[in-house]
């Protein structure tokens, strides 16, 4: 699902008749045949933005090997594409034109054909198009099928009225879900699994007279028409031809009100007619049908009056449109009520499907146009990482978000759906949106008011988009630097990820709920329940992941202490949503081994509903129950059974409602476990005021990526900044300085956003809007001479300083995996540049990364260094820091290693020799105190009084001062003995425990 740009675009040859030469013969009976690939070698083997065919598939097995090969029973030229496969995922090759060239015109033909050497395999090979976009790999997908049934060269016909939107996949979401076929970028086949098997095709080109109905069509103005009961609605009926041309012909539209659950004369007076567009109209053109509908004294639930359509001389709509008469007089519909009544009402009147309906939750490309919204009876929809519009606007989401909502108005109840995304650091998904740092650099600022702030962000930029869910906040305690997801903790210790839990009331408001139907705020979700921060290293069985997604094997004292316990501190702030962990859980002395999260009713059931209390709901994590052992019911059975109440199937919606209600009736699921599920679904949903109004409040859109919202983001990436050394003062820079600037992250706002930005991996490069750490200096110092060479390249004499800034690439999950083709090692470039630059000049070394690198080996030749984490899109926060105009306060979150051999390394273990303890980060806000153990005497006296006064404020200044003090004295010469009791001070200062912390701080200062 989350694969990257497929499938695939023809490409016009050189030499051959243009594609836009065709529509010249649109009025002939039979144009010319038009040649779109030869496969004689004129088109290159290549890839975007390149154009040529290129291979794809689902690991690096799956893509077909191709060769252009000469054969004398080529049915056109010399030579056809051949190749071989062997498909375990999914696999095949496209042909896309570059993106740089305009789509090409295929409007005036029947449908596309191509040569094909059948081996009477009985197997289905899928056959796409590209319709429309900016180009190849943002444009709709559009998908048939063809069997080969038959041995040897034959011609395959495909009419492009054979061909579908594909619901299951789209790369950048839908455009208009009409099949335009005047800017069309190209083809693409998936091959057959299971089998080893060989192929060869040739002559690909379009053939025949354009079909009138894929120019000309009959388009509503909406699916469904909501109105109150009384009320009259309209239905907007339009024309549309391809290229807005004038209409050739005239276009009869016959309608007649029929069928549906409201009474023809009782609930609406029945309509019944016929108009003509005449040939010339323009494209565009409406006529709106009147529906009247009658009022009475009843209370009831909505109904439902389909307008049958009959079309002649154009294509007629892909559905019937309905209106539909509101629900009114029921209970549930009064927002006077108390929510726990309106639930009860509701819950009573709905059968068992309605429920079932509600327990599901499908990615919104999925549901196509969402005409199975209503269907099914969906509960909710989500967005995938980069799941978006096209465009990816604000409007765009809203809009997008409106016409899902607007189908949930044609079922009985009219139960709004909850949609949920992603933002795990502000609107991620959203270009233009306000991009926090990741956790891990929340984390590192040590201030709950910033974690807090930035939940405000993210839940005003979202709700203000049309989304009152956001999955988030990762509540994960990190417990090793090799697993991908280490950026999305905030910390290695649980004290660190309940400090910064007031992440909670930024999404939520106040824990009692009474702010979630607020326009800024959203239902949050603590996940992933429980332990996937403590996956052991090779205990993961999803692919080639290495951790992530593995096993957790811990006592049951530290299952409670380290992993649990941030859990029950959001229950205790109100979380509303709760995602269990894909990992397994297996808890030493039980003998129970292994159990996956989504199957582990003690945990669930037991531990986070009964004991901790947790009255929001539990959401599945995506197609997490296709992991458990046994069947897809067994699957349904145990994760119902074992708490789940909504259930994240992106693509299987139809398949777990199905199951899910044959289970029920089957007594394998009971009934009250149904309705304590919806129950809890419904009450989240009347709390976010989703009754009220289902569609998108946009009046906060103007804030999103607002100068206030990038103010909160700015100082939340300044106070992440952990300065980890900085010999002879060389930070902060100086104005006057000619700063040297060299390394893979200085200038690449995508590098330094990270995962999860735009889409689910992230990317490289201008992918949204912000300032780079280069563009920060540039603004901070803006007098100054600042030169940049990303490969330290270009000279470097003549300056005073160097800065060079390296780290990691984008990743998210097990794709970044230690050991999944990544490590915690700088690039041979990166290396490089810190060499060259530090061999050169002062230099201060800036690691823009979501986890510590290995930096050992260098740090002798390094001045400065710096844990900048991945700051998101203001790169001016880092700057702020780097040119003295904000101090640096920041501390680690997690222990900075020396090797990977150490790994795993955590503040509390018996053999901690870090290259930085857990808490260490040098601050230029003050001048560390003097005096030694005398001071440090003294701070514990003042330590002792604030912890037993209960003085949070007074026990951080006065545990901050002995830290500084003893950082002082430290240096860079950190041992075992400095270490270790120094990142016990920091777990204890979490801990509220100052006078202990100052103990220990002391304890490091007479080891130095």
């Amino acid at each position: 699902m989350r694969r990257t740009a497929l499938l695939v675009s023809a490409a016009l040859l050189t030499g051959l008749l243009p594609l836009a030469s065709a529509g010249a013969a649109t009025g002939a009976e039979e144009p010319p045949p038009v040649p779109v690939d030869r496969f004689e070698g004129e088109v290159p083997f290549a890839s975007q933005p390149a154009e040529g065919i290129f291979t794809w598939g689902g690991d690096s097995d799956d893509p077909p090997k191709l060769e252009l090969a000469a054969r004398d029973d080529a049915p056109e030229g010399d030579k056809v594409l051949s190749g071989t496969y062997d498909i375990s995922g999914y696999g095949g090759f496209t042909h896309d034109f570059a993106a740089n060239e305009p789509g090409h015109d295929w409007s005036a033909h029947k449908g596309i054909r191509f040569w094909w050497d059948g081996k009477n395999s009985g197997k289905r090979v899928n056959f796409e198009i590209k319709d429309g976009g900016a180009n190849g790999e943002a444009s709709e997908l559009w998908t048939t099928s063809f069997t080969d049934e038959w041995t040897g060269w034959h011609q395959v016909e495909i009419p492009f009225t054979d061909f579908a939107y594909r619901t299951d996949y789209q790369p950048v979401g839908g455009i208009d879900q009409n099949l335009g076929l005047t800017e069309m970028w190209g083809y693409a086949l998936t091959l057959p699994t299971g089998t080893p098997g060989t192929f060869a095709m040739d002559g690909v080109e379009l053939y025949g007279k354009a079909d009138p109905a894929l120019t000309t069509k009959v388009l509503t103005g909406a699916s469904v028409y909501p109105v109150k009961e009384g009320g009259t609605a309209g239905v907007r009926i339009s024309v549309a031809t391809t290229g807005s041309a004038p209409l050739a012909g005239p276009v009869t539209v016959a309608y007649e009100s029929a069928g549906g659950s409201a009474g023809a004369g009782t609930d609406y007076t029945p309509v019944k007619g016929e108009f003509t567009f005449p040939a010339g109209t323009a494209s565009g053109a409406t006529h709106t049908v009147s529906v009247p509908t009658l009022k009475d004294k009843a209370a009831e639930p909505a109904e439902t009056i389909p307008l049958k359509l009959t079309v002649t001389g154009a294509k007629a709509p892909a559905e019937t449109p309905q209106v539909v008469i509101d629900a009114h007089g029921l209970p549930y519909l009064d927002a006077r009520l108390p929510v726990k009544r309106r639930v009860a009402d509701l819950l009573s009147r709905m059968s068992l499907e309605e429920k079932a309906g509600q327990m599901t939750q499908a990615e919104r490309n999925a549901v196509g146009t969402g005409g199975d919204i209503a269907a099914y009876d969906l509960g909710s929809l989500l967005s995938g990482g980069g799941s978006t519009p096209t465009p990816n606007t604000a409007a765009a989401w809203a809009k997008m978000i409106d016409g899902f909502q607007l189908r949930a108005q044609a079922t009985r109840f009219q139960i709004p759906l909850i949609y949920g995304v992603d933002a795990v650091h502000g609107h991620n998904n959203l270009v233009g949106a306000t991009v926090l740092p990741h956790n891990i650099g929340i984390g590192a600022t040590r201030d709950p008011g910033t974690a807090e702030k930035a939940g405000a962000v993210t839940a005003a930029e979202v709700r203000a988009t049309g989304i009152p869910w956001d999955f988030a906040p990762c509540l994960c305690v990190t417990r090793d630097e090799r697993w991908g997801r280490s950026y999305e903790s905030f910390g290695e210790d649980p004290a660190l990820v309940k400090q910064m839990e007031t992440v909670v009331q930024g999404l939520q408001g106040a824990r009692d709920g009474k702010d979630l139907d607020r326009d800024d705020k959203v239902l949050a979700t603590a996940k992933h329940f429980v332990g996937d921060g403590g996956t052991a290293y090779g205990s993961s069985t999803t692919g080639s992941y290495t951790i992530d997604q593995g096993v957790t094997k811990v006592t049951r004292q530290e299952l409670e202490a380290v992993h649990l316990a941030p859990f029950q501190e959001a229950v205790d702030r109100g979380i509303g949503t709760v995602m269990p962990s894909y990992s397994s859980l297996d808890i030493i002395g039980d003998d129970e081994g292994p159990v996956k999260m989504h199957a582990d009713a003690a945990m669930i059931n037991g531990v986070l509903k009964d004991r901790m209390g947790f009255d929001g709901f539990v959401i599945s994590d995506w197609q997490a129950i296709d992991q458990l052992p046994g069947d897809y019911a067994s699957d349904v059975r145990t994760s119902v059974n074992a708490g789940l109440d909504m259930i994240m199937v992106p693509t299987a919606y139809k398949d777990f409602r199905t199951t899910l209600v044959d289970e029920v009736k089957a007594g394998r699921i009971s009934e009250p476990r149904i309705d304590d599920a919806v129950s809890r679904i419904l009450t989240q949903k009347f709390k976010l005021g989703l009754f009220e109004k289902p569609y998108a409040d946009t009046s906060g859109a103007a804030a999103i990526g607002s100068a206030g919202h990038r103010a909160v983001a700015r100082t939340a990436a300044a106070e992440s900044q952990v300065l980890l050394k900085n010999a002879g003062g060389v930070l902060p820079l100086k104005k006057s300085q000619k700063v040297y600037v060299a390394g893979s992250n200085a200038d690449d706002i995508g590098n330094q956003t990270g995962g999860w930005t735009v889409t689910w991996q992230g990317s490289s490069g201008k992918i949204t809007d912000g300032t780079t750490v280069l563009e920060g200096m540039k603004k901070a110092a803006p007098g100054a001479t600042i030169s940049y060479s990303k490969d330290a390249s270009a000279p470097t004499d003549g300056y005073d300083v160097g800065v060079v800034v390296v780290g990691e690439t984008p990743y998210a999950e097990g794709i970044g995996d230690v050991g999944n083709g990544n490590d915690l090692e700088l690039t041979p470039a990166d290396q490089a540049a810190v060499d060259k630059v530090c061999g050169a000049m002062k230099c201060a070394v800036l690691i823009v990364s979501g986890r510590p690198q290995l930096i050992g080996d260098r740090l002798g030749d390094i001045d400065a260094l710096v844990a900048s984490w991945l700051p998101g899109t203001e790169g001016d926060g880092v700057a702020d820091v780097l040119y003295g105009a904000k101090p640096f306060t920041g501390q680690l979150p997690v222990t900075w290693p020396k090797s990977q051999a150490q790994l795993p390394i955590n503040v509390g273990d018996t053999a901690y020799d870090p290259q930085f303890p857990f808490g260490w980060g040098l601050t230029t806000l003050r001048t560390p105190p003097g005096g030694g153990t005398l001071t440090l005497k003294a701070l514990a006296l003042a330590a002792a009084a604030a912890q037993k006064a209960g003085s949070a404020e007074a026990g951080r200044a006065v545990v901050g001062k002995a830290r500084l003090l003893v950082q002082q004295k430290v240096g860079q010469d950190i041992t075992p003995a400095v270490a270790e009791p120094f990142a016990d001070a920091d777990h204890l200062l979490l801990s509220g425990r100052y006078a202990d912390a100052v103990a220990k701080l002391t304890e490091a200062y007479r080891a130095a």
